[in-house]
């Protein structure tokens, strides 16, 4: 009797415009018996072209990049494709970023420090159908839900304005800010004026300031992650990430 080949397993979008995180994941998911296939794209825009071409089950998000935030792209992926479930993968350990994520319409909330060690359970929950956030923040979240912390001056900006302020705070120029974010620099300038007005800040030494304090810095990949294990091979090490 002949044996029927395995059934293929589910098909995961991989979105990150780090070429070396991206890597890294990849090592990760590869490293499980579940036969994952894995799709690579580096923008929000190649993410949805890859998204119209082929059936997915499961959208690995950054929450970070130039273009199209990951906050945009899941919108759109909520607009055209509502059923696909989607898992943020961000470098930002602070609740707030994480309910953005949430009210966008994404199921689960990884933090990239955390993803050696959470990455699979959190992609196993959230293809099952269910929500997943990082063990640290999720405390923090419902917290800032039912309204047992303060919720941070920041909170009132808009996406677009939060990346503006991740861009300030960074030490990026506004022609920088401006070419990544796909908008010109008087616009750059419209969402500053704004920021500093609900942020009740009145200098842009005090608005970085008040975003080192609350790590809104920019982002970028982690040091060590070069797709190799911290010890030894992912044969020996499944789900590790220098």
């Amino acid at each position: 009797m002949t044996t029927a080949p395995p059934l293929p397993g589910p098909h995961l979008l991989l979105v990150d415009d780090h070429t070396i995180v991206r890597e890294g994941l990849k090592r990760i998911l590869e490293a499980t018996p579940e036969g994952w296939a894995i799709t690579e794209e580096s923008s929000g825009f190649q993410a949805l072209d890859s998204l119209r071409r082929a059936h997915f089950d499961l959208a690995i998000v950054d929450i970070s990049m130039p273009g199209m935030s990951g906050l945009e792209l899941i919108r759109r992926i909520r607009a055209e494709f509502p059923a696909l479930p989607v898992l943020v993968l961000s470098m930002h350990a602070e609740e707030e970023y994480a309910l953005r994520a949430f009210k966008a319409g994404a199921n689960g909330y990884v933090t990239k420090d955390s993803a050696a060690a959470e990455l699979l359970a959190a992609v196993r929950k959230v293809l099952q159908g269910g929500a997943y956030v990082t063990i640290s923040l999720a405390e923090r979240v419902v917290q800032q839900l039912n309204g047992s912390v303060e919720v941070p001056r920041h909170a009132r900006l808009s996406n677009r304005e939060l990346e503006v302020l991740r861009g300030i705070v960074a030490g990026q120029r506004s022609t920088d800010i401006a070419q990544a974010l796909n908008l010109s620099v008087k616009t750059i300038s419209t969402h500053k004026t704004r920021i500093m007005d609900k942020l009740q800040l009145d200098s842009t030494a005090a608005l970085i300031r008040y975003g080192m304090e609350h790590r809104l810095h920019g982002e970028e990949p982690p040091a060590g992650w070069d797709g190799e294990p911290a010890d030894g091979p992912a044969s020996t090490r499944p789900g590790a990430l220098s």
